[in-house]
Order: structure tokens, then sequence, then C-alpha cells
């Protein structure tokens, strides 16, 4: 647990800041830990890894109010947004499949937080808020809450140097955002409040100094040019976000440049992607309108359960490739309008420069053909729903904890 010590301060002391928390993995709360021994069965999973964490007391809605004597008592206050938070994890900017649940709650055993582990939002309306004014004066009506933002990795099973299987941590990594429990308060200038909390945020947002603080006003909403500029920056925040997001769902969703063939440097060998022990394989599609599916090879097969290894890669014991397939001529790949989808299904395309049709593959130890895929843009993990003749291979994004996400890559 990470303990954050609070201190009393003055309204002249530093408003609330972030504080930033480097996440050991012992203390995560996470399902595995890193050099933990794995089997053949957990080469087609990963889990999270927190790698980051910054929690910072944030106000979503907020209102200058200017209480005096004869005003005093319960009042409702209509508070204006000042900033929107959405749950995410990853490219997705939403919360989809377990893996991203399961990021988020070691995130909240780490901190020793209550974070939201399921895709919710602040209000982004105005919120009314009742509160009971015993003193006059000039105070900040609020809701707020914390924060949490960071980076993940994940951990994969795959081959040690030391020898066996182990859990280790592969090449993706990404960021998430999340928040606590909402809470809703009044603070006024001369109030002394705990530091780096929810209320010493709100009390930052208030003129305090200014004539709205100190002069005769009559009772009800006063303007703070603080909270004004405080919503102004999120806005652009929000909004620089978003066009970011914007852009790379274009440039995702955009067809790669065809690429011909003698631009991919392949390994001579051809494969097949087998279920361990049973006689269906990955099958690349006739139509383009089509997904790869398990098959049983036969004298029709046309070599469309035949792929090989193209631009490989290696880095700390990891592959990474492009699975070229040798029947008709495509490149692996997750279409790009669905790619953020949990079970989306896998097809071929144009062999193109796209992290969409590029896999790590996880080994099994030396002497085993055993692999486990995950592709590189959505960080899933590639695996079957159930084991039929025809049946889609999809992307699962904690992979398929059965087993069936493990495949066997057997030479042709």
């Amino acid at each position: 647990m990470v303990a954050v010590g609070l201190a009393a301060t003055s309204a002249a002391a530093t408003p609330a800041v972030a504080s930033q928390t480097a996440v050991t993995p012992a203390a995560s709360g996470q399902v595995v830990q890193p050099g933990q021994t794995c089997t053949a069965a957990d080469l087609g999973t990963r889990h999270p890894v927190i790698k980051s964490a910054e929690v910072a007391p944030t106000i979503t809605h907020f209102k200058g109010w200017y209480v005096t004597d004869g005003s005093t008592g319960n009042q409702s206050v209509n508070t204006n947004t000042t900033e929107t938070i959405s749950v995410s994890v990853g490219l997705n900017g939403t919360v989809q499949g377990s893996f991203a649940v399961e990021a988020l709650g070691s995130v909240g055993a780490s901190l020793g937080l209550n974070v939201q582990v399921n895709y919710t939002h602040t209000s982004s309306t105005s919120q009314t808020i009742s509160w009971n004014f015993r003193q006059p004066g000039y105070y900040g009506v609020y809701e707020g809450t914390k924060k949490v933002t960071g980076t993940y990795g994940s951990l994969n099973c795959n081959r040690s140097d030391a020898g066996g299987l182990k859990w280790t941590e592969g090449p993706d990594t990404g960021s998430y955002t999340t928040f606590t429990t909402l809470e809703e308060g009044a603070v006024r200038c001369e109030d002394k409040v705990p530091a780096n909390s929810i209320m010493a945020k709100a009390q930052g947002l208030l003129d305090c100094g200014s004539p709205a603080a100190t002069a005769k006003h009559p009772a009800g909403p006063v303007s703070s040019a603080k909270a004004d500029q405080a919503k102004r920056d999120a806005d652009n925040a929000a909004a620089a976000a978003k066009s970011d997001q914007s852009r790379k769902a274009t440039q995702a969703a955009q067809a790669p440049e065809p690429t011909t063939r003698a631009s991919l440097d392949c390994q001579p060998g051809a494969y097949k992607i087998d279920v361990p022990g049973k006689p269906l394989n990955w099958s690349a599609p006739l139509l383009s309108n089509d997904g790869i599916r398990l098959r049983e090879s036969n004298f029709s097969s046309a070599h469309l359960d035949n792929w090989r290894l193209c631009n490989v890669t290696e880095n700390n014991g990891v592959l990474e490739a492009s699975l070229w397939n040798w029947g008709n001529g495509g490149c692996a790949t997750i279409p790009a309008n669905i790619a953020n989808q949990e079970q989306a299904y896998l097809t071929t395309a144009t062999c193109g420069e796209d992290d969409l049709q590029r896999f790590y593959i996880y080994r099994d130890v030396p002497g085993s053909s055993k692999i486990g895929l995950q592709n590189k843009y959505t960080g899933s993990m590639m695996g079957h729903d159930r084991y039929a003749d025809g049946e889609f291979i999809r992307q699962y994004s904690s992979g398929r904890q059965d087993g069936s996400g493990t495949y066997t890559l057997t030479g042709v």
C-alpha cells in the first residue's frame, strides 16, 4: 500500500498537486508476478503489470458562492462543470475485456484506493449541490474526485534463459485513466484543509484576496477567474486528446499502401498453426469479407493453411513477425474498423507497414513447438471460443484462460 500523508495547510498554502507513485509488482495485487513459473497452457494469455500511477485531486464541478449573515443555512447551488473524467484503458478509450478490469483492479490495490474498474465518466452537465452554510463568507461549492492516471505493461508466459517457462514483461504497453469516489463540499478561503486533498484543490479555485472574497457582496453566485481558467484548460486538454484519438483512429482505419510479396523478407519454412494434438488449424479466407477460421487440412486446402513468418525480429526472447499466407498472399490482421473490440475476428489483408499485421510470438521451452500469439497494435492475444470446424480465430484482451489460445507451429 502507498501511504499518503495529510497535513494541515493555510489558505495561502500551495494548491493540491498530483503525487506520482512507482508501483512495485509485489504491492500491486496482481494475479501473477514477474518471474513466477507458468505452463504451456499460459502461452496464449497475459496479465497486466502496473508500471506507474499518478493521483491528482480534481474538481469536476465548481461554483463561487457568497453567503451573507441573512442567507446561512441550507441552500441548493447549481455548479458548473470544470472537468469530465472518463475511465479508459489502452487504445479503446473505454473499458473492454478482462485485461482492462484486472489492470484497474491492480491500480486500486497498489494505491489503496477504491477506483472505478468499469467504463464510466463524471457528469458533463451542471450539478446541483445542497449544503448547510453555517457561517457567512466566500465559499467554493464543489464536486471532486481523485483522478488516477498511469501506464501499464503486460506479463506474458515465455521461455526463460534460466530454463522453463516464466511470466516475463512483454513488449506492449499502454496508459489508463480512472477516478475514485466523488466528493461534494464547500470550502472558504480562511478554512484550514489537508494538503493534497480535493477540498484544497477546490480552495485553490477561489479568488482569495480578490474584492469578491473581502468586499460586501450580495448573497449568491460569484464569478471566479481561477475556476473559469481551469475550465478552459480542461476543455482545451480534452479537445486535444479527442483530436489525437480521432487522428489515430483515422490512421488505423485507412488501408495500408499495398506492398508486393517481394518486399517481405520471409523465412524459407512454411508452417501450420495447429490446435495442439488435434486436426484443426488456422485457415485463411478465400473471400475478403471472411476471417481466419479453424479448418482441417485436406486436398482442397490450397495452401490456405500454410503460413510463413516474415520480417522477423527478436527482442528479449520474444519474436515479432508478420504472418504471410501462402494460399491467398495476404497477411494476418485485425480489421481496423473493429480493432478496439473484444473478440474481433482475425482475417487477412494486403501486406503493408501496419502494426495490426504484426504479432508477438511467445514460445514454449526449446524442443516444443507450442506458441502464443499477440497482436502488436491491440495487445490482445489470439484464441478461439470453442474447438469446432469453421470457428473464427479472435482476439481476447487477456487471452483464453482455458488454454485454447495456445497453438503449435508445425513445419510443413
